[in-house]
């Protein structure tokens, strides 16, 4: 058979499977393609005379299950019975060789029957791929000799093989940072996909021997029901990843936003796009929380009965309900539960005895069994209500408690409104996880605030909640704050409705429910304000500290939206947020204690900032009478924005410098956990433009930008840039050749040319128009302008051209960008130093967003 008839064989093959998707079940599909492999290495086989050989061709891993998805790699073990002879080995390099020509993906090996015994005692991966090994043709004789060989007592003894397994699980699963909600799962690795379905196997499979899950049910270790629902769970895991391999056209395992829209629609999802997502990955995180609910259990039945467990380990009474065995849980009566208020006290008698570590699998049955059989809520009992709180007030039961109640789901059988949010969707790459996964991290988060040992990390937020009498106000907040997603509308001001409601409920008073209903209402408040307005100006300030009122109500909002940047992201916080949330928070503190009515004295601070830097001057040797031709030259305003040490900073500088040249300074220590960027230029077009293009050039993000004129034609550009891990610069070479390049672009007569670049693939599945809009500023010589639009290599620097073009001054711009989103705030004047009027505003609009003014078709008028 020629290369070209596997070729159109193979086309017509994955045709078939694609179009046989819909109407078949998966567990067909799965098997056909492995069957059809099976025949394509038969007939390779024999083409390259391998058949003519005592050796055997055997399929191992997942294929040796008869389980191959369409483009699953195939792994395949060579078996002879001593060294090869060079004619064989090459008949075997031919074998190999036609595979790969044939685009099969083939992973493999040729050993002996010794080397396999050999490899696999120290080797647990190769162990477990062996036990599933299957001869697809050649010497069966050879095939028969391994087998028994594997299932002798020393090799892999079930102690040691389970222990192997369950220890390669954990260690996978912290790879996830043990978060199964992600909003790109990896099918096959995630916490309770597909891996944790064929550990339970595995597992079995050497205790028992057993061929399939279903002798999980003869052994009494699965029900019928939950048999069926594991069943049902790894066929819908396996659909997932089979319209996955078919869009993606290749091996893939991780369900990427390039390709959910298109699984949703191929799995029967529909075709609404982010609804039909939102369908098929809500179904997707209850199907892997039932798995890891289930693989838990088993784990730990297995873990009872083979390395016997319960026969070392006494019992030991809680109460009249609970007892413990070793550090597990156990209710004492399988009706328990059948009083629903005996769910929420486990939880209360958990976070009681620190020492209980988790829930014992036949609680875990009882727990599962009870929950499904629920007529309403827990909220519903007032018992439960009151256990609830007492949880909430309890120094540990927002600890493991809490994990627990998460995972086993009676906080989403509690809240209604939790429930809806379980494995809700976040389509951007802002957000990590779904919307319930990141308020328990939140959650979490500020629990850990309240435990001396983690002190050192958010030392502020810790002194905060370690002091205030009510924590469980912030942990409610936590729950509420991004309850209402999903629902449409303001889900702030939709879960702050829901926290009265829940308030009242149970019984709080109104001053502590309208403090975590303002809280939920407000949650966005202060990380909006730190990051997309200009702190430094005591106006920001005042406005921040109308709506925040009082110091308690600014203590709760700083632990929470700390807690909840946190949450969201944990690889997008840097120490640049963390700061300018500090700035903002001990800022308006002060504000507070002043009296918001008391405006700041400009004069006064002017003057103040002055006279702290002619000290820090002084001791440079710098006098007043030496510094004042330089400083005759800045505007009050340059006084006002810069700090004594920046102000110092810069006039040394000046001082010293050919003024016929570009300056440029680099602080070598981290300003807001950033690094300035200083310039110091004769005014001329496109200085912005031309900044913010070499600093992109370099990699560098741009997170703040003041930009002040002289009254002598110069400018005075400040930007403050992270690096691409989101820290300030370290390294001498790089901040050198920042400088020195930036130095060199500002010498020369030409502008810079700035070219549109490519937006990066990760960011073309995400449809964001650019956008602007102007908001009211409190100084009328400005105006302010708000830009969201997709985030992309030489944004700033096209804006920055366009500002130009228009002959804009820039007087600041804050620069702030959530995963795929830029969302920046300039404030600009016209070249008169005067607010843009509506005409100029809607030529600005028209250069900005061309998508709302299309040039129009001359040729068709």
């Amino acid at each position: 058979m020629e290369i070209s008839d596997f070729h159109q064989q193979s086309e017509e093959f994955y045709q078939w499977l694609a179009d046989s998707f819909a109407g078949h079940e998966i567990t067909q599909l799965v098997h056909a393609r492995a069957e059809y492999v099976d025949r394509v290495l038969n007939k390779v086989w024999c083409q390259q005379h391998l058949d003519e050989h005592q050796i055997a061709l055997m399929a191992v891993g997942g294929y040796g299950r008869g389980e191959l998805h369409p483009y699953s790699d195939i792994d395949i073990l060579i078996l002879t019975q001593k060294k090869l002879t060079k004619e064989l080995e090459e008949y075997i390099g031919g074998f190999i060789t036609q595979l790969w020509d044939i685009r099969l993906d083939i992973g493999h090996s040729v050993r002996s029957v010794k080397e396999c015994i050999k490899l696999a005692s120290s080797d647990v991966t190769i162990a477990t791929n062996l036990l599933e090994s299957r001869l697809i043709c050649g010497n069966q004789a050879l095939a028969e000799e391994l087998w028994p060989q594997l299932w002798v007592k020393k090799f892999w003894p079930s102690e040691k093989f389970f222990i192997a397994k369950r220890d390669e699980q954990i260690k996978r699963h912290q790879q996830y940072k043990g978060a199964a909600y992600t909003l790109e799962p990896n099918l096959k690795a995630n916490p309770g996909g597909l891996r944790d379905i064929q550990n339970i196997s595995w597992v079995a499979k050497r205790h028992f021997h057993a061929d399939s899950l279903d002798e999980l049910v003869q052994h009494k270790y699965l029900t019928q029901n939950e048999f069926y629902e594991l069943i049902e769970c790894q066929d819908y895991l396996w659909r997932m990843r089979f319209a996955l391999h078919i869009i993606a056209g290749r091996s893939e395992n991780r369900l990427l936003f390039d390709y959910q829209g298109d699984v949703a629609r191929l799995m029967g999802f529909g075709e609404d796009g982010k609804k039909a997502i939102e369908r098929m990955m809500k179904r997707f995180f209850r199907v892997i929380n039932y798995v890891s609910e289930l693989n838990e259990m088993l784990l730990q039945h297995f873990q009872q009965a083979i390395l016997n467990h319960d026969e070392k380990q006494r019992e030991v009474d809680i109460d009249k309900d609970f007892m413990m065995i070793g550090n597990l849980i156990q209710v004492k009566s399988s009706r328990t539960f059948v009083r629903p208020e005996m769910m929420m006290k486990l939880f209360l008698v958990i976070a009681d005895n620190p020492q209980v570590k988790g829930i014992h699998s036949d609680t875990i049955r009882l727990l599962r069994n009870s929950r499904r059989r629920l007529i309403s809520e827990l909220i519903d009992y007032a018992e439960c209500r009151r256990l609830f709180m007492a949880l909430m007030r309890h120094p540990r039961g927002l600890g493991r408690a809490f994990n627990l109640m998460h995972h086993h789901e009676i906080l989403a059988n509690y809240l209604p409104e939790w429930q809806n949010i379980v494995g809700q969707m976040q389509f951007d790459l802002f957000h990590a996880y779904s919307v319930d996964e990141h308020s328990y991290r939140l959650i979490k988060n500020l629990y850990r605030f309240s435990l001396p040992e983690h002190n050192h990390e958010f030392p502020l937020c810790s002194k905060i909640v370690q002091r205030i009498r009510k924590p469980e106000l912030l942990y409610i907040a936590g729950i509420f704050h991004d309850i209402a997603k999903g629902r449409g509308g303001s889900h702030s001001e939709l879960g702050a409705v829901d926290a009265i409601k829940f308030g009242e409920m149970h019984g709080l008073s109104k001053h502590d429910t309208n403090m975590i209903s303002w809280l939920v209402k407000y949650h966005l408040l202060m990380s909006v304000t730190a990051q997309r307005r200009d702190i430094s100006d005591p106006n920001v300030i005042r406005e921040f500290g109308e709506i925040v009122r009082d110091e308690a109500h600014l203590d709760y909002l700083y632990c929470l939206t700390v807690a909840d940047m946190r949450a969201t992201n944990e690889s997008l916080w840097n120490s640049w947020k963390g700061n300018l949330l500090d700035e903002l928070y001990f800022s308006t503190k002060r504000a507070l204690r002043r009296g918001l009515e008391k405006p700041v004295e400009y004069r006064a601070q002017i003057k103040e900032n002055q006279q702290q830097a002619l000290m820090l001057l002084n001791q440079d040797e710098l006098s007043k009478d030496l510094i004042k031709p330089v400083w005759k030259q800045f505007k009050p305003d340059y006084f006002l924005r810069y700090s004594p040490q920046q102000i110092r900073w810069h006039s040394k500088a000046i001082f010293a410098h050919d003024r016929s040249k570009p300056l440029v300074l680099v602080s070598p220590k981290a300003y807001r956990g950033g690094t300035e960027v200083f310039v110091y230029t004769k005014d001329k077009s496109n200085i912005f433009a031309t900044i913010v293009a070499v600093l992109g050039s370099k990699k560098l993000s741009i997170h703040d930008a003041k930009i002040l004129n002289s009254k002598d034609g110069y400018t005075l550009n400040t930007f403050v840039v992270l690096d691409g891990k989101g820290l300030a610069l370290k390294d001498d070479y790089h901040m050198k050749d920042v400088q020195e390049t930036l130095e060199q672009c500002l010498s020369e007569q030409q502008a810079i040319t700035i070219v549109p670049q490519p937006v990066p693939h990760k960011f073309k599945q995400f449809d964001i128009q650019t956008e602007i809009s102007f908001i009211p500023h409190n100084n009328t010589k400005v105006t302010a302008m708000e830009l969201v639009a997709l985030d992309r290599p030489g944004l700033l620097a096209e804006v920055g051209k366009v500002f130009q073009e228009q002959e804009l001054t820039i007087h600041s711009a804050k620069i702030t960008t959530f995963g795929e989103r830029a969302e920046d705030m300039f404030l600009i004047s016209t070249a008169e130093n005067c607010a843009l009027n509506e005409e100029q505003q809607a030529q600005l609009e028209a250069q900005l967003c061309p998508h709302k003014h299309p040039t129009p078709n001359t040729e068709t008028m």
